[in-house]
């Protein structure tokens, strides 16, 4: 009997291993694809933009990032709303840093009191967007870092061109947030456009990269972002023909989209509330965008119990909103799979071939998306801890079918249908 289990995990754990190395495979292909339409010009428009951020204490290197959305190469009228629940909260000093180092800038702080659901952060960004004075939106996570044509890149997704170009357009040589009429940007002399928005476009996102702090668990949450998460992001975009979800490293909306579902306030509850915005938004009819920037997010120098709960919090909300993608994921870990092939074979010829196989698929994956896609300098030295990456991933989805409660920000909460409720009123 244990020789006929033992054969049954081994045929199991080869059959996965080789679906494994497939999955590496085409998410390869996606990367392609994506390399390649990154390679088209960008429309020139450049529309009013208001950035939404909702601030709770000091993150990783936030005033920097702050910086670097004052630092905009872009035409159009930029504002910049922070919004806190109370004047005490460490953040502040920040803004108002901020505000006087660029005082030519549109800068508000803003309090946001109200407590309108579960979910505080997106609590104040419905309060924020009240302020709001342009058609489009944008929100992003307060320890975001961007170049200075993200505004430039991310807009272009927008645009709806009549005419051709051959080549972007050159800004006008103005101070960085320089800003110009709202809507209006300089003639491209290899081909005409109308800089309109495109009617069907709703929502442009974008990919990230994490830069890790000091310990190996916050490493490990970098190298999967820029090896497995994105590389995830990618083939699902290449699958279902397009995006239907948004990442909340950028979440750009037009006014149009954003009222058609109710704007932000029936997401007050949800956990996922980047996952959220971009589904209703596809649900309502728009197509969502993936923006050829990559903007750079902080990971915390993570001890073990804060990074196992973060992955889980991943893990467990992404089981929640895409049941049936969660139970797919048993295909994107191929090397954990090759690893139990060869301990279930004893060490055939085959299993170690099918491992070594594996784990080059893999690296290559991994560098790929890692370094040429995302630009992420720090996965090449990271790459000798992919196999341990791996392993803890593997161990985490299975977790993550274990149960429905999470920790988020020191709280334990139920998920369920997407909804937060903690834990402790569930149980009364």
């Amino acid at each position: 009997m244990p020789h006929v289990l033992a054969q049954s995990v081994e045929i199991l754990a080869t059959v996965l291993a080789v679906a494994g190395m497939g999955y590496f495979l085409a998410a390869m292909v996606a990367a392609r694809v994506f390399l390649a339409a990154r390679r088209a010009p960008l429309a020139p428009f450049a529309p009013g933009v208001s950035i939404l951020k909702s601030l709770k204490g000091l993150d990783l290197g936030m005033i920097d990032a702050f910086r670097s959305h004052c630092r905009q190469i872009y035409a159009g009228e930029v504002e910049l709303l922070f919004g806190v629940s109370s004047l005490t909260d460490p953040a502040v000093a920040a803004v108002e840093q901020l505000k006087q180092e660029f005082p030519a800038h549109s800068i508000q702080l803003i309090l946001c009191p109200a407590r309108l659901g579960t979910n505080g952060k997106v609590s104040v960004l419905v309060q924020l967007a009240a302020h709001t004075r342009h058609d489009f939106l944008l929100i992003n996570d307060s320890d975001i870092t961007v170049s200075p044509r993200y505004l430039e890149r991310v807009m272009a997704c927008f645009a709806k061109c009549q005419g051709t170009t051959s080549v972007v357009p050159q800004m006008q040589q103005n101070e960085p947030g320089a800003l110009a009429p709202e809507g209006k940007s300089a003639n491209s002399s290899t081909g005409t456009y109308s800089p309109k928005p495109h009617p069907q476009i709703g929502l442009v996102t974008a990919l990230y990269r994490g830069r890790a702090h000091g310990t190996l668990p916050s490493r490990l949450e970098a190298l999967g972002i820029a090896s497995d998460f994105q590389a995830g992001v990618l083939l699902s975009k290449m699958i279902e023909g397009g995006l239907h979800f948004g990442l909340g490293s950028t979440l750009a909306v037009s006014r149009n989209a954003l009222n058609k579902i109710g704007g932000l306030a029936p997401l007050v509850d949800h956990l996922a509330d980047d996952y959220e915005l971009g589904a209703r938004v596809a649900q309502a009819g728009y197509r969502v965008a993936l923006s050829a920037e990559v903007v750079e997010t902080a990971i915390p120098a993570y001890g073990w119990r804060g990074f196992v709960d973060h992955q889980l919090r991943w893990a467990r909300t992404v089981r929640d909103a895409r049941p049936w993608g969660y139970a797919g994921l048993i295909f994107t870990h191929g090397l954990g799979w090759a690893v139990l092939n060869v301990l279930a074979s004893g060490l055939s010829p085959l299993s170690l071939w099918l491992l070594g196989l594996s784990f080059f698929l893999r690296l290559t994956l991994a560098m790929m998306v890692g370094a040429e896609v995302l630009g992420d300098h720090q996965v090449l030295s990271g790459l000798w801890l992919l196999p341990l990456r791996d392993l803890v991933a593997m161990g985490v989805w299975v977790a993550g079918f274990a149960g429905n409660t999470i920790v988020w920000r020191g709280e334990r909460f139920l998920l369920k249908d997407g909804k937060l409720e903690k834990a402790s009123e569930s149980a009364k």
